[in-house]
């Protein structure tokens, strides 16, 4: 059963993932984070795929980019996502790289996403047409993704 709270009118409200605020007649926009939130990141020992640890990393960097309005804020926010992850236990030096990729990655995806998109080019794939997908489920001891779409 849904269950309405009420609070008194104010100029800051928490939606999902979001804090909004109402700041000299603008809306600024932060992230929200539940303080019951353990941040149970995927250790690096785990047997995921490597990729697992890169998409969340370049995800979550889009996310915060997308979701702050200041970008002092957005820094502090990345800074504290990793943080985390290397209380997890995940090295620095492991880290780096790939923030560095999401960083650029995130800049590029949000300097497209300011063109409209009926001024972006639309032309079909011919290519997809020809396109094989192989899929096995991860074992950790399965060669490399690279070594089989070499075979292929």
């Amino acid at each position: 059963m849904v269950q309405w709270s009420f609070t008194d009118l104010a100029t800051t409200a928490d939606f999902m993932d979001l804090t909004i605020s109402i700041v000299n007649g603008r809306i600024e926009t932060t992230l929200f984070e539940k303080a019951q939130n353990l941040y149970l990141y995927i250790p690096p020992h785990s047997s995921h795929p490597k990729g697992v640890t890169n998409g969340l990393i370049m995800g979550q960097v889009l996310r915060i980019r997308r979701l702050c309005t200041h970008k002092a804020d957005a820094d502090a926010k990345i800074k504290q996502f990793a943080s985390r992850l290397t209380q997890r236990g995940h090295k620095p030096d492991d880290l780096l790289p790939i923030f560095t990729r999401a960083e650029k990655n995130a800049a590029e995806y949000l300097k497209r996403c300011s063109t409209p998109r009926n001024e972006l080019p639309h032309r079909k794939s011919t290519s997809s047409e020809r396109q094989l997908f192989y899929h096995l489920q991860f074992h950790p001891e399965d060669p490399p993704s690279k070594k089989i779409q070499r075979v292929w």
